[in-house]
Formats: structure tokens, C-alpha cells, sequence
């Protein structure tokens, strides 16, 4: 069944109609993306699976470039890699959906772009996020949307601007440059365990591990009783669990993350973009598989969590360790 919406031709400033590249294994799925994107008014440049696109020259990309990636081996994830690159330097929108079996890697690929990543989206998800693509192109011109899929994609986009406000006034600091899954280096932006060296910044120190877990099981416990959607908090989620593992000394891959908001992993994908792009995580590089990347609490971030443990008097002898 097609998209039960439809636009005029998506054109860019100079009245040309944009182009879509289509790269999916999954015939199905291909088949559904096609349809969806024509539906929206995208011309279709390329439609095909991700082995025969790779084996191929990449000639020119669409200004959108719709991916479908349920298995990530060697191949695939270097091919990943370029499209990131290039979608990064051209500023064509790229939406990635994959399995969570293999979020990990698929996300460890785009550093650059800003790329969308649904994680098991159905297919009303995957039009949201050509919905989202749209809503960049000025002047468009919807011609026919149920009046349920329209507010849905108000919603959205009006959800998406409300949680970009929240956390930049929540951000202990904005950073200049970079997307949302900006790369960091894993230098002095993150020191991982607090530390009681005296040299250190003096603050208020951070709770260990356990205590933070038990807040998190204390949270958790609510939805033995109560609609686990009434007290739905990703972003604290995400904070509370980072901290833990900041205290640990662990490092948190984004597969975890994703689990500990309590939320669609999609959803989580899209706060912890935020979030990055904010200033309050960062991502960092596994250093023994470049394929890969953790998410950690910038150091201003880790400060910030230590004062309101601090604020509620819950404390410990640690100090919070912070980049010279």
C-alpha cells in the first residue's frame, strides 16, 4: 500500500525537483521507500541494494539518501562511512534504519552528516522522517495529508524544537561546529572515574556507582505499578545512567544507552543527538574498534550532576574530575 499522502514536486530554491538515493537489501523495504518518496515528491535517482551500489562508482547523491541497513558487516559499514562523508560536505539529508542487533556498529559510521537513525521503525516512522527532510524545503506546498498524519508531523516537528530548547538551556556550555554526531577525541574531554586528588577542581563530589544504580532501580520500579509512559524522562535516564558509568569507569555504548532511557530506541537516538549537539554528551571513539562509538557526560555535564547530588545530599569523598 502507498503513502496515503502527497505532495507537489519537492523543488529546491531554483525550481528544481530533489533527488532521492535509495539503498536497501531488503526488497520489501526498497520497494516501500520508493513509493513513499515518490509519494512525497522526490525523483528517484538510484534504487537498489547496498552490495550493488558499493560495487560500483558513487556518482552524484540525492539531497536525500534513504538507508535500509539490517546487517552490518566489513563492506557495509565502509560504505556507510563514505556516505556519511560525502552527505556530511554536500548537506544532502540521509535517513538510516537498522536493527538494534546492529545499532552499535551502524551508528559508529556517521559522524558527520547528521544522519537520522531509526532503530526496527515500521513504515509510518520512515515517512516521519521524510516528513522531517521536507519540513527544511521552503516554500513546499502540501497538496493532500489526512488531517491525522498532518498533526503527527506537527508534532514531531514541534517535539523535536521543544526538546533542542530544553537542553540548550540545560547545557552547561555550548560548543562551536559539529553536528549532532559530532566525533570527539578521547583526551582531556573525558577522565572518566571522580577522583580525590587534591590538584582537582574542588566541587561537590559525585555519588559511586551504587547509589546512582539505585536511583535508577527506584525509577525503574514505577512501572510495576503505574503506566511506564506517565513518567517517561529520557534525558534524565540517559544522565543518571551516564553518570553511574562515569563513576565506574566505563565506558556506555549507544545500544545500552538506548535500553537505559526507557524509550524507542528511535526516540532515544534522536535525545541523545540533542544532547551531543548541546554540549551535554559526548561521543568518543572505541579506541579498540573505530568501527564503534560510546557516549559519555562532557565534564561540565559531570559537574553539573555532581552539584545536584550535592543540592539533595547525596555525597561521597570523590571529586569530580575536570579536563585542565
Amino acid at each position: 500500500m502507498q503513502a496515503d499522502f502527497s505532495y507537489e514536486a519537492a523543488c529546491d530554491g531554483a525550481g528544481c525537483q530533489l533527488g532521492v538515493t535509495i539503498l536497501a537489501d531488503r526488497e520489501r523495504i526498497r520497494s516501500q521507500m520508493r513509493d513513499d518518496a515518490e509519494a512525497a515528491g522526490f525523483r528517484i535517482l538510484e534504487c537498489c541494494g547496498l552490495d550493488e551500489f558499493g560495487s560500483g562508482s558513487i556518482g552524484a547523491l540525492g539531497d536525500l539518501v534513504l538507508v535500509d541497513c539490517a546487517q552490518a558487516d566489513a563492506a557495509t559499514t565502509a560504505l556507510l562511512s563514505r556516505l556519511d562523508v560525502r552527505c556530511g560536505k554536500s548537506g544532502a539529508h540521509l535517513v538510516v534504519s537498522t536493527v538494534m542487533e546492529s545499532l552499535d556498529i551502524v551508528f559508529g559510521c556517521f559522524a558527520l552528516s547528521g544522519a537520522q537513525i531509526l532503530v526496527d521503525p515500521g513504515r509510518a516512522e520512515r515517512i516521519m522522517a521524510i516528513g522531517r527532510v521536507l519540513a527544511h524545503v521552503p516554500n513546499l506546498r502540501l497538496r493532500e495529508l489526512a488531517e491525522d498524519d498532518r498533526l503527527l508531523l506537527l508534532r514531531l516537528t514541534e517535539q523535536v524544537g521543544q526538546m533542542a530548547q530544553r537542553l540548550e538551556s540545560l547545557s552547561p556550555g555550548q560548543r562551536e561546529g559539529g553536528g549532532a554526531f559530532r566525533l570527539e577525541a578521547a583526551t582531556q574531554e573525558w577522565k572518566g572515574q571522580a577522583t580525590t586528588s587534591a590538584s582537582e577542581s574542588a566541587g561537590p563530589s559525585l555519588p559511586d556507582a551504587a547509589t546512582i544504580r539505585g536511583f535508577i532501580r527506584q525509577r525503574q520500579a514505577r512501572a510495576r505499578f503505574f503506566d511506564a509512559d506517565l513518567f517517561a524522562d529520557p534525558a534524565w535516564d540517559i544522565l543518571l545512567d551516564l553518570t553511574a558509568a562515569r563513576a565506574e569507569c566505563q565506558m556506555v555504548s549507544v545500544t545500552s544507552l538506548c535500553i537505559a532511557a526507557g524509550v524507542p530506541a528511535t526516540t532515544a537516538l534522536r535525545w541523545v543527538a540533542q544532547m551531543v549537539d548541546s554540549g551535554l554528551l559526548l561521543r568518543i571513539p572505541d579506541p579498540a574498534d573505530r568501527r564503534r562509538a560510546h557516549i559519555a557526560l562532557a565534564d561540565s555535564t559531570a559537574v553539573a550532576m555532581s552539584r545536584y547530588f550535592a543540592e539533595i545530599g547525596v555525597t561521597t569523598n570523590r571529586r569530580v574530575a575536570v579536563a585542565a
